[in-house]
């Protein structure tokens, strides 16, 4: 998609500050943090949102997964945990419509969360 933000991340056009990059996702700081480890998980194939989603994703979504813990792992947040978060769609928040996690640690977490 030419006017996603994301998607220009992933092509080089716009720079971001990368922790992780394989060839199916992209992992990189979040430039308005809400936590004081705010990071962005996102697929490189363009997906709008979950809901958009289908069966063909089923092995990328899964990796995405993997990917959040593995990062996790190297951050050293084992012992005091995390948060994964999906937005989808606007009245649950989501700004950049290209499917992405919210991966948030370093302060406590209050519940519910918004």
């Amino acid at each position: 998609m030419q006017d996603c933000i994301f998607c220009k991340i992933v092509n080089r056009e716009i720079p971001a500050k990368v922790v992780y990059e394989d060839e199916k996702v992209l992992v990189f700081h979040d430039i308005n943090p809400v936590a004081p480890i705010h990071l962005l998980l996102i697929p490189k194939q363009h997906i709008p949102h979950l809901l958009a989603a289908d069966e063909v994703d089923e092995a990328l979504l899964g990796h995405l997964q993997l990917v959040a813990g593995r990062v996790a792992k190297d951050l050293g947040l084992e012992e005091k945990g995390f948060r994964l978060v999906t937005n989808n769609l606007k009245d649950a928040g989501q700004v950049v419509f290209h499917l992405h996690y919210h991966l948030l640690a370093g302060r406590p977490f209050g519940w519910p969360p918004g």
